[in-house]
C-alpha cells in the first residue's frame, strides 16, 4: 500500500525517535531482506530502535537496505550484539515472542495486551525478542522475558514470518490508546532493575552454587539454571530488590554452616 508522504519523512523519523517505543530485537536472523522488512515494519508504526543479535549473514548487509524500502532511519540506526543478554542488558520487561508451548512458568500475553501494558508503563524501557526464521527463540533466549506474546491464530496454520511478527507487534504498540493513567510503582519501590543487574545477580548465585555442588550433574545444570532464573523473573524485581539480594547472598556465601563469622 501506498501512502508515504515524503515531504515530512524525515521529520516524523525525527518526532518517532524521541517518542520511545519497545526494542525490536531480532535474535540470529538468517535473511537479510527479513531484517529490512522487518525495519520497515517498524517505521510504519514509529518504532526506531531495533537490535540485531548475531544475524547469520553479517552486518551491514546490502539485501536488508534494499528491503527496507526506505527504512533508511531505522538501517542506519541498527545496534549489533553478540548475545541476548548484551541485547537487553538496560531494558526493565522483556517480551519474547513464540508460538510454542515452553517448559516455563511465564505469563502469556496477546500483542495488544502486551502493547496496553507498555503504554501504562511508559517509565518503563522495554524490548520483545523475535526468534530465527527457521526455528524461532529457544528456552535459553526466552529465560530472559518476562512475558510471553502470542498472537491468537489459526491454529492449523499460525505460523508467521519475521517481518509479519515484527509488524503486527509494532502496530499493537502503535495503535495502543495512549490516554490510560501510567501504571506506577507502589510508594517506597525504587525502579525496575535493568535487566544487566538481575543477569549480574544470576551469574553471582550460580557461581556460588556450583561451588557449593548444588547442581547434581553437569548435564543438569542449564535446565535448573533456567528454572531459578525463571523464578527470579516472575518477580518484577526493582532495583532496591536486587541489591538485597545481593546482600544476602554474599552474607550467606561468607558465613560458615554454624553462622559464626
Amino acid at each position: 500500500m501506498a501512502g508515504t508522504d515524503r515531504r515530512h519523512a524525515k521529520a516524523q523519523a525525527a518526532e518517532f525517535a524521541s517518542t520511545g517505543g519497545p526494542a525490536i530485537i531480532l535474535v540470529r536472523p538468517q535473511l537479510g531482506e527479513n531484517i529490512g522488512t522487518a525495519a520497515r515494519a517498524m517505521l510504519n508504526c514509529g518504532l526506531m530502535d531495533l537490535r540485531i543479535v548475531a544475524p547469520r549473514d553479517g552486518w551491514p548487509n546490502v539485501k536488508a537496505l534494499k528491503a527496507a524500502s526506505g527504512a533508511d532511519a531505522v538501517i542506519g540506526r541498527v545496534r549489533l550484539f553478540d548475545t541476548v543478554a548484551e541485547a537487553v542488558a538496560e531494558l526493565n520487561m522483556v517480551y519474547a515472542t513464540t508460538a510454542r508451548g515452553r517448559e516455563m512458568v511465564k505469563p502469556v500475553l496477546t500483542a495488544r495486551k502486551a502493547a496496553a501494558n507498555m503504554r501504562q508503563n511508559t517509565a518503563t524501557k522495554a524490548g520483545i525478542l523475535f526468534g530465527p526464521e527457521r526455528s524461532g527463540l529457544d528456552n535459553d533466549d526466552v529465560v530472559f522475558a518476562d512475558a510471553i506474546i502470542e498472537v491468537p491464530l489459526n491454529p492449523a496454520f499460525a505460523s508467521l514470518n519475521l517481518a509479519q511478527a515484527v509488524l503486527i507487534a509494532s502496530y499493537e504498540w502503535y495503535s495502543a490508546s495512549c490516554e490510560t493513567v501510567p501504571e506506577r510503582l507502589p510508594t517506597g519501590r525504587s525502579s525496575a532493575a535493568r535487566k544487566e543487574e538481575i543477569l549480574s545477580f544470576f551469574n553471582m548465585i550460580e557461581g556460588e552454587l556450583a561451588s557449593r555442588g548444588f547442581y547434581p550433574t553437569p548435564a543438569m545444570r542449564p535446565k535448573m539454571t533456567r528454572n531459578m532464573r525463571n523464578l527470579f523473573m516472575r518477580l518484577n524485581l526493582s532495583q532496591q530488590d536486587v541489591q538485597s539480594l545481593y546482600g544476602i547472598v554474599k552474607t550467606l556465601a561468607n558465613t560458615p554452616p554454624s553462622g559464626k563469622p
